[in-house]
């Protein structure tokens, strides 16, 4: 597969997204047994709730720092400690003796993932062409869903056995695999490594204030497309409860329209490169929005899942949207900094998105937090259109790079 004058994905392939797909494999993995481990340790159906949540509060608190970290020891180095931490931490939350212990593993992880996402952004920027670097952030998010989507299915038959907290297991292994891969292959970043240390060392906190135009224009519109994604997530499972459905056919609906948004990463990518950002930011936030405020209107398994899949359409349709627009933005010199700053926009987002529908819902109604859901990702949309740049058809047209 290649998408540019002499170059081609396979020479990236597996440096760029060999250990991403293996610490998401663990995740997933972890993921529906998050709450199940609190529980057994002891937890109140609340304090297991916040468990769950507990993973997006870290990404929130390590974003900035992860970008600063990144920047001072190199993406190689950060992301092996990050799989070194990973395969800690899901090891202490496999064996924790106490509720306390497994919360501080919890935190802990949300470190790992925001490493992979920011320290893969930047790789991608230094490997690949301008020309197809959106088909390489898609597929960089496209191979994490990919990840998550086998990890269950690869723990399951050890919790049958063993029970839900040997999931981690399945993370300790995936984490010491991707810290391996990452330090037998080769390092694209370098030589930007290199030219960066020359350079005088600026804060996160300069480099952020010195691109606060950026930051605050298409950076906004970042935060209104996590807040759509997360509020997708956080609504249709309430919504499918409320009209009655069990939970094993809300994971059914989840697992259609996850197997779906799966297929789209790709073409997303290709869209992105050839006709530029907007023609899939715009659609993805307006397809979400709609889906959001047609979902009070359905009341059965075949209505909550027609829904559900047009938001999922929309969801996929966005693949690497996020990262694209960050790599687009970032400067070169703090560039992992910025990155952090950019990640952190991107996981508030979801991080408001249940805060906003639990005090809609508290107020009025749940419908009434599902259009309101579906109304600010309009409003998304209108201020993606505002301020994401131009498509530029002749530095698309340029193999030779990020300009």
């Amino acid at each position: 597969m290649s998408g540019a004058d002499g170059f081609s994905f396979r020479e990236i392939a597996v440096p760029a997204y060999g250990p991403t797909i293996l610490a998401a494999v663990g995740a997933g993995a972890v993921t529906p047994i998050i709450a199940l481990g609190a529980l057994d340790l002891g937890a109140s159906v609340s304090v297991a709730a916040f468990a769950v949540g507990l993973g997006l509060v870290a990404e929130l608190f390590f974003a900035i720092p992860v970008g600063n970290l990144i920047e001072r020891v190199g993406e190689r180095r950060a992301l092996a400690w990050a799989a070194l931490v990973d395969a800690i931490g899901s090891a202490v939350a496999w064996l924790a003796p106490s509720l306390a212990a497994y919360l501080v593993a919890l935190f802990a992880l949300g470190f790992t993932n925001c490493v992979f996402l920011v320290a893969r952004q930047g790789y991608l920027i230094e490997a690949v062409p301008y020309a197809v670097r959106a088909r390489a952030m898609s597929t960089l998010g496209g191979v994490n869903r990919i990840g998550v989507f086998i990890g269950p299915f690869v723990a399951a038959p050890l919790i049958h056995v063993w029970g839900p907290r040997v999931a981690y297991a399945v993370a300790v292994v995936s984490g010491i695999a991707a810290g391996v891969m990452v330090l037998a292959t080769r390092d694209l970043t370098a030589a930007h490594e290199r030219a960066a240390r020359v350079a005088a060392r600026r804060s996160s906190r300069e480099v952020l204030w010195a691109h606060r135009r950026v930051l605050v224009t298409v950076g906004i519109g970042v935060l209104f497309i996590g807040i759509a994604r997360a509020g997708k997530n956080t609504i249709v499972p309430l919504w499918a409860e409320h009209v009655g459905l069990t939970a094993s056919q809300t994971a059914l609906v989840f697992g259609v329209a996850g197997g779906i948004e799966m297929l789209l990463f790709y073409p997303a990518g290709s869209v992105m490169d050839r006709f530029g950002r907007l023609w899939v930011a715009m659609p993805m936030v307006a397809i979400i929005g709609t889906a959001m405020v047609l979902l009070p209107h359905t009341a059965t398994l075949v209505g909550v899942g027609a829904v559900t899949i047009i938001a999922s359409l929309g969801n996929g349709l966005g693949s690497g949207i996020v990262m694209t627009l960050g790599a687009d933005a970032a400067p070169s010199e703090g560039r992992a900094q910025f990155l952090g700053g950019w990640r952190f926009l991107s996981v508030a987002g979801g991080s408001l998105a249940p805060l906003l529908i639990g005090a809609v819902a508290a107020a009025a109604s749940l419908a009434a937090a599902s259009v309101a859901l579906g109304v600010i990702a309009w409003a998304g949309g209108l201020w993606l259109a505002r301020f994401l740049p131009v498509h530029d058809a002749r530095r698309a047209d340029r193999a030779d790079g990020p300009p």
